[in-house]
Protein backbone atom coordinates (compact mmCIF):
# COMPACT_ATOMS: atom_id res chain seq x y z
CA UNK A 1 0.00 0.00 0.00
CA UNK A 2 1.06 3.54 -0.70
CA UNK A 3 2.20 5.52 2.34
CA UNK A 4 1.01 8.89 1.02
CA UNK A 5 -2.39 10.38 1.82
CA UNK A 6 -4.29 12.98 -0.14
CA UNK A 7 -6.50 15.67 1.29
CA UNK A 8 -9.46 14.99 -0.98
CA UNK A 9 -11.04 12.36 1.26
CA UNK A 10 -10.70 11.00 4.81
CA UNK A 11 -7.82 8.62 5.54
CA UNK A 12 -10.17 5.81 6.62
CA UNK A 13 -11.81 5.99 3.20
CA UNK A 14 -8.43 5.92 1.47
CA UNK A 15 -7.48 2.84 3.52
CA UNK A 16 -10.73 1.17 2.49
CA UNK A 17 -10.06 2.03 -1.17
CA UNK A 18 -6.53 0.63 -0.98
CA UNK A 19 -7.78 -2.68 0.39
CA UNK A 20 -10.44 -2.76 -2.35
CA UNK A 21 -7.73 -2.20 -4.98
CA UNK A 22 -5.65 -5.01 -3.47
CA UNK A 23 -8.65 -7.35 -3.68
CA UNK A 24 -9.39 -6.35 -7.29
CA UNK A 25 -5.71 -6.73 -8.24
CA UNK A 26 -5.58 -10.20 -6.67
CA UNK A 27 -3.04 -9.21 -4.01
CA UNK A 28 -5.59 -10.18 -1.35
CA UNK A 29 -7.64 -13.28 -2.10
CA UNK A 30 -10.71 -14.91 -0.57
CA UNK A 31 -9.89 -16.18 2.91
CA UNK A 32 -6.75 -14.05 3.27
CA UNK A 33 -6.35 -12.12 6.51
CA UNK A 34 -6.16 -8.34 6.51
CA UNK A 35 -3.11 -6.86 8.20
CA UNK A 36 -3.86 -6.18 11.86
CA UNK A 37 -5.24 -2.80 12.85
CA UNK A 38 -2.22 -2.21 15.08
CA UNK A 39 0.29 -3.05 12.35
CA UNK A 40 -1.40 -0.82 9.78
CA UNK A 41 -1.71 2.03 12.29
CA UNK A 42 1.98 1.78 13.20
CA UNK A 43 3.21 1.38 9.62
CA UNK A 44 1.18 4.29 8.25
CA UNK A 45 1.38 6.41 11.39
CA UNK A 46 -2.36 6.81 11.76
CA UNK A 47 -4.70 6.37 14.69
CA UNK A 48 -5.84 2.74 15.15
CA UNK A 49 -9.44 4.01 15.26
CA UNK A 50 -8.94 5.39 11.74
CA UNK A 51 -7.82 1.96 10.51
CA UNK A 52 -10.69 0.29 12.33
CA UNK A 53 -13.18 2.68 10.72
CA UNK A 54 -11.82 1.85 7.25
CA UNK A 55 -11.97 -1.87 8.01
CA UNK A 56 -15.49 -1.50 9.38
CA UNK A 57 -16.61 -0.09 6.04
CA UNK A 58 -15.35 -3.28 4.42
CA UNK A 59 -17.31 -5.33 6.96
CA UNK A 60 -20.43 -3.23 6.33
CA UNK A 61 -20.04 -3.87 2.59
CA UNK A 62 -19.75 -7.62 3.33
CA UNK A 63 -16.31 -7.77 1.74
CA UNK A 64 -14.55 -8.93 4.91
CA UNK A 65 -15.61 -10.67 8.07
CA UNK A 66 -14.37 -10.21 11.59
CA UNK A 67 -13.46 -13.41 13.41
CA UNK A 68 -13.38 -12.77 17.11
CA UNK A 69 -9.86 -13.10 18.44
CA UNK A 70 -8.40 -13.94 15.02
CA UNK A 71 -8.75 -10.79 12.93
CA UNK A 72 -10.47 -9.86 9.69
CA UNK A 73 -10.58 -12.01 6.58
CA UNK A 74 -11.62 -11.52 2.95
CA UNK A 75 -15.06 -13.06 2.33
CA UNK A 76 -15.77 -15.57 -0.41
CA UNK A 77 -17.13 -13.74 -3.45
CA UNK A 78 -15.69 -10.38 -2.36
CA UNK A 79 -13.83 -9.81 -5.64
CA UNK A 80 -16.90 -10.56 -7.77
CA UNK A 81 -19.04 -8.30 -5.60
CA UNK A 82 -16.46 -5.53 -5.95
CA UNK A 83 -16.14 -5.98 -9.70
CA UNK A 84 -19.87 -5.64 -10.10
CA UNK A 85 -20.04 -2.49 -7.97
CA UNK A 86 -16.88 -0.88 -9.32
CA UNK A 87 -17.95 -1.48 -12.92
CA UNK A 88 -21.31 0.19 -12.28
CA UNK A 89 -19.58 3.07 -10.49
CA UNK A 90 -17.13 3.52 -13.38
CA UNK A 91 -19.87 3.52 -15.99
CA UNK A 92 -22.02 5.95 -14.02
CA UNK A 93 -19.34 8.35 -12.74
CA UNK A 94 -16.11 8.14 -14.71
CA UNK A 95 -17.10 6.92 -18.17
CA UNK A 96 -19.19 10.00 -19.03
CA UNK A 97 -16.12 12.23 -18.43
CA UNK A 98 -13.82 9.88 -20.34
CA UNK A 99 -16.31 9.66 -23.21
CA UNK A 100 -16.67 13.45 -23.34
CA UNK A 101 -12.88 13.82 -23.52
CA UNK A 102 -12.68 11.24 -26.32
CA UNK A 103 -15.36 13.12 -28.24
CA UNK A 104 -13.73 16.50 -27.59
CA UNK A 105 -10.39 15.25 -28.90
CA UNK A 106 -11.92 13.45 -31.86
CA UNK A 107 -10.23 10.17 -31.02
CA UNK A 108 -11.29 7.14 -33.07
CA UNK A 109 -11.81 3.64 -31.67
CA UNK A 110 -8.78 2.50 -33.70
CA UNK A 111 -6.56 5.13 -32.07
CA UNK A 112 -7.74 4.10 -28.62
CA UNK A 113 -7.14 0.41 -29.33
CA UNK A 114 -3.69 1.14 -30.77
CA UNK A 115 -2.80 3.20 -27.70
CA UNK A 116 -4.00 0.39 -25.39
CA UNK A 117 -1.98 -2.20 -27.35
CA UNK A 118 1.15 -0.03 -27.23
CA UNK A 119 0.70 0.52 -23.49
CA UNK A 120 0.21 -3.21 -22.94
CA UNK A 121 3.44 -3.99 -24.77
CA UNK A 122 5.45 -1.41 -22.81
CA UNK A 123 4.01 -2.68 -19.49
CA UNK A 124 4.97 -6.26 -20.43
CA UNK A 125 8.49 -5.11 -21.29
CA UNK A 126 8.80 -3.34 -17.93
CA UNK A 127 7.67 -6.46 -16.07
CA UNK A 128 10.24 -8.53 -17.95
CA UNK A 129 13.00 -6.11 -16.89
CA UNK A 130 11.99 -6.43 -13.22
CA UNK A 131 12.23 -10.23 -13.14
CA UNK A 132 15.57 -11.57 -11.84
Amino acid sequence: MDHEWNDSQPIYRQLRDRVVAMILDGVLKEGDPLPSVRNVAAEYRVNPLTVLKGYQQLVDEQLVESRRGRGMFINAGARNLLLQGERQKFLAEEWPRVHATIQRLGLTPEELLDAAATRGKSNAAEETKKKP
